[in-house]
């Protein structure tokens, strides 16, 4: 890894360790800073963004470990090493416990300073990396790169806004693909926990065995194949935010576990009797009516009103078509750069289509639709032609005596026979997840 140069600073009453450390780190291509007094030293860090700040224990007026707290207040991620004489090393440890990186002794070699500095420079460089990461991906997810200018959306959105600010627990509803997870996720990079993780799990993806597992972890041996502890998703969101996706599709068992570590806090490993604490704030997603869930047994009331603390309902992107043209724009400008192509924009034809198809898979089926016209796209407009359903006919929904129901049957039907009776190909294209695809299926009695 080419480690990029920081900038340090000595911070050294002694004229000669000083000029000695400028000197060797300098010749390797650092731009060092000097200070002969802890509050000089300060000086510098209020001016000059600094990865390391290398300060002797004993200073007049201000010591080293004095200057290290107060530094960090000012520049938080900054590597604070000590300079000790010999003799003094429980001071320099006890120095480490304050928040040094590490110390060096009096007197000191030219290469144990130098292996020090690249050490905590390739810290600093991950330190970097993590942050703009960070920074990439809450600007990802700032609620402004929300596309839309529906009022519904907008409304949408100022909730989130305000709920993105507490601890409490949300249940976001809405048709599979209307962007739930991206919903949550903003809602967690603009809380007071957006630097702690975002972990999100799928309860519809895995069995109840193997679901528990995934939420709580599990020690070595408890099950088959259990060849080692594992930590759950809520340890490894501890401080920050656990989504719970399609949460409508846990077991009556699962339930209860989870309604248990939302009452009392803590929780034990699969197989384990460690009782163990973390800080998590639950964002739970579901397209199920959840009330009739609960009028028919399949889900528990209170843990319904544990998850529900605030609601943010989705409307799907039949209710906010105005919205069609700026996401289909939006996708297929990052289509057509991940693919090279110099598509940009669509034809009369393909914008009527777009508006008045009837998206059973919302944003997602559109996403796929549009990836999949641009690489069949032959000219520089997307073209009817070029979109992937032949049933794609403008007003489908508004024919007479046509229900939404009849209308996903018959979208459902058509897809699959495109593909052979390819389920997975046909989810893909229709933007929901196989099981779902597998449950509308049987729902409406669909056999391809």
């Amino acid at each position: 890894m080419a480690v990029k140069k920081v900038k340090i600073l000595v911070v050294d009453d002694e004229a000669i360790v000083r000029e000695s450390l400028r000197d060797w780190l300098s010749d390797v291509g650092y731009q060092v800073f000097t200070a002969d007094s802890g509050l000089k030293g300060l000086e510098i860090v209020n001016k000059e963004r600094l990865g390391i700040a290398i300060a002797d224990l004993v200073m007049p007026g201000m010591d080293g470990i004095e200057f290290m707290k107060r530094a960090k207040e000012i520049q938080p991620n900054i590597d604070v090493v000590i300079i000790t004489a010999y003799g003094s090393i429980p001071t320099a440890i006890a120095a480490m416990k304050e928040g040094a990186y590490d110390y060096i002794e009096k007197p000191f070699c030219p290469e144990r300073a130098e292996l020090l500095v690249k050490k905590l420079a390739e810290h600093q460089q991950l330190v970097d990396e993590n942050l703009s990461l960070r920074q990439r991906l809450e600007d990802h997810y700032r609620f402004e790169n929300i596309i839309t200018k529906s009022s519904k959306m907008q409304r949408v959105i100022e909730l989130v806004k305000i709920v993105a600010k507490s601890n409490a627990t949300v249940l976001i509803i809405g048709e599979s693909g209307t962007g739930k997870e991206l919903v949550a996720r903003a809602m967690h990079s603009q809380s007071h926990r957006r630097s702690k993780p975002f972990v999100a799990v799928s309860c519809a993806a895995l069995p109840e065995s193997l679901l528990e597992s995934e939420l709580f972890g599990h020690e070595k041996g408890s099950f088959t194949g259990a060849y080692a502890r594992k930590r759950g998703k809520f340890e490894s969101a501890d401080g920050g935010t656990l989504f719970l996706d399609e949460v409508g599709d846990m077991s009556a068992n699962t339930q209860v576990h989870l309604l248990r570590v939302l009452e009392e806090k803590e929780f034990t490993r699969v197989g384990g009797n460690e009782l163990i604490r973390a800080d998590v704030r639950i964002v739970s997603a579901t397209n199920k009516d959840l009330r009739r869930a609960i009028e028919k047994g399949e889900f528990r009331e209170d843990l319904y009103y544990r998850l529900n603390v605030v609601t943010i309902e989705l409307p799907p992107l039949t209710e906010r078509k105005e919205d069609i043209p700026l996401l289909a724009q939006y996708f297929l400008n990052k289509f057509a750069l991940e693919n090279q192509k110099e598509v940009g924009g669509f034809s009369p034809e393909a914008t009527e289509l777009l508006l008045n198809y009837d998206w059973l898979g919302n944003v997602r089926e559109l996403e796929n639709s549009i990836e999949r016209a641009v690489i069949l796209a032959k000219d520089s407009l997307i073209t009817a032609a070029d979109l992937p359903h032949e049933n794609m006919s403008p007003a489908r929904s508004a024919i007479p005596g046509r229900d939404l129901r009849g209308v996903q049957k018959e979208h459902i039907l058509n897809v699959l026979r495109e593909t052979g009776g390819n389920y997975s190909q046909a989810a893909r294209i229709l933007g929901i997840s196989r099981m779902t695809l597998y449950k509308k299926a049987r729902q409406f009695g669909v056999i391809v």
